[in-house]
């Protein structure tokens, strides 16, 4: 394998390259091969060989058909065609510099290979371009510490956007546990302790998405507890407040009237001074709630408050863990609430304008978002539409570390069931039996 991988390494320059740079961060492979192939003379069949994909799956992917969203396949990718691990937001893979060396929080330089072997993180994936720290027990822990372990919860957050939780939850769970045991061997004064704590509920709610995401929900409630109890010693209550955001979320599914109660509680928990990306993310998940139950007019009004949020939004005020909270975001959970609520009028056009621009790379969140589209044209007693958009789902959810596509599609093609004579239907009723 590693002769193979040699013989296709990407030239530096091609790697350089602002339109390769960008692909690469947002793991869009199909530009990748196309770049290889147009600038390097790589061809697609010795990238299929390399890469173990099917020539025709290349091809497809160069078209933009389609997307890679595994963690294994997207490091076999990197070895195979000598990607920097950083450029995909992936560990310094085993041929890059074994002695590469990183500044700490203080401007002393520390052997990486020593840094991870002291982190263990249990997936093995610490990102290439985090800066280190040494985390000896008993030390005194500066100012410098909070700012690095934050850049790199932030950027380890960023795999979530193409990765499934089965992909990352090990990952985040680690991170989190890293967090803690350096938080209890290290002295510091109260102001970093707050702030150390503070990181330490973001990484939990990190680690608990992904486990949720994973289908593993005992470990996903337990997570968002501790957040909950470490936000509040570190005087959080916007990370208070989203840690009940989080539960509420995942109650919706077993009990829904205790998850409104649960996001109720977020919303006050977390205070009418909330950044504005904050107050929008809670109040959009307490829509989701009441939707689930029922409560049109308290769905309307929680909407309501997010967009009204978001129109006072100040980038420079807001936590990285809700930055990604933007008029798209609420767009989608408004048609999800009205597809929930048993109104595809209005639910429908909403779903099929975001989703039309919503790029394939983030797969796992587009199929889910595609199956309230599935379930509105269900109810709209549009079964070719439904059927159309539930294989959509299919596709998308292929290879993706998450259990909730396909949980959430289960009960769109249950209801497809009746109308299983219609060949479109047919069809895509025996795929998801295949």
């Amino acid at each position: 394998m590693s002769q193979r991988v040699s013989r296709i390494a990407i030239p530096r320059h091609l790697l350089e390259r602002e339109d390769m740079r960008a692909a690469l961060a947002r793991h869009d492979f199909g530009t990748v091969f196309m770049l290889a192939r147009k600038w390097a003379g790589i061809s697609y069949s010795r990238i299929a060989e390399a890469c173990s994909i099917k020539p025709e799956r290349v091809g497809a992917l160069a078209r933009g058909q389609g997307s890679i969203a595994t963690y294994e396949k997207i490091s076999l990718i990197a070895d195979a065609m000598r990607i920097p691990g950083h450029m995909l937001g992936l560990a310094p893979r085993d041929w890059e510099a074994s002695q590469a060396m990183a500044q700490d929080a203080r401007g002393e330089t520390v052997n990486r290979r020593d840094f991870l072997r002291v982190s263990a993180v249990g997936a093995g994936t610490l990102l290439g371009a985090v800066d280190v720290v040494d985390l000896s027990s008993g030390r005194r822990l500066g100012e410098g510490l909070p700012k690095v372990l934050a850049r790199r919860t932030a950027r380890l957050r960023r795999l979530d956007d193409v990765l499934g939780g089965g992909d990352t939850v090990r990952l985040y769970l680690s991170e989190y546990e890293m967090t803690k045991k350096l938080v209890a061997g290290g002295t510091y004064t109260e102001t970093i302790q707050q702030r150390l704590l503070a990181i330490l509920a973001e990484q939990a709610q990190q680690a608990g998405w992904a486990a949720f995401d994973a289908g593993n929900l005992d470990l996903s409630k337990r997570l968002y507890g501790e957040s909950h109890g470490i936000a509040n010693q570190a005087h959080a209550p916007h990370l208070a407040g989203n840690a009940l955001a989080f539960l509420a979320y995942q109650t919706v599914g077993g009990d829904p009237r205790e998850a409104v109660a649960i996001a109720e509680a977020s919303c006050a928990a977390a205070g009418d001074d909330s950044p504005a990306t904050v107050t929008a993310l809670l109040h959009e998940r307490r829509a989701w709630a009441h939707a689930v139950v029922g409560n049109a007019r308290e769905t309307d009004v929680a909407l309501a408050t997010a967009r009204a949020a978001l129109e006072r939004r100040n980038a420079t005020e807001e936590p990285d863990w809700s930055t990604w909270v933007d008029d798209q975001e609420v767009t989608i959970m408004t048609g999800r609430c009205w597809a929930e609520l048993g109104r595809p009028l209005r639910a429908v056009p909403l779903l099929e304008d975001v989703l039309a621009g919503f790029d394939d790379a983030h797969a796992r969140d587009k199929a889910l978002y595609s199956c309230w589209l599935a379930d509105a044209y269900a109810t709209a007693g549009e079964p070719e539409e439904a059927a159309r958009v539930a294989g959509r789902v299919l596709d998308l959810s292929e290879g993706v570390a998450s259990v909730r596509p396909r949980q959430r599609l289960s009960p769109v093609l249950e209801r497809l069931r009746d109308h299983a004579a219609v060949p479109g239907v047919r069809e895509v009723l025996e795929r998801a039996r295949a």
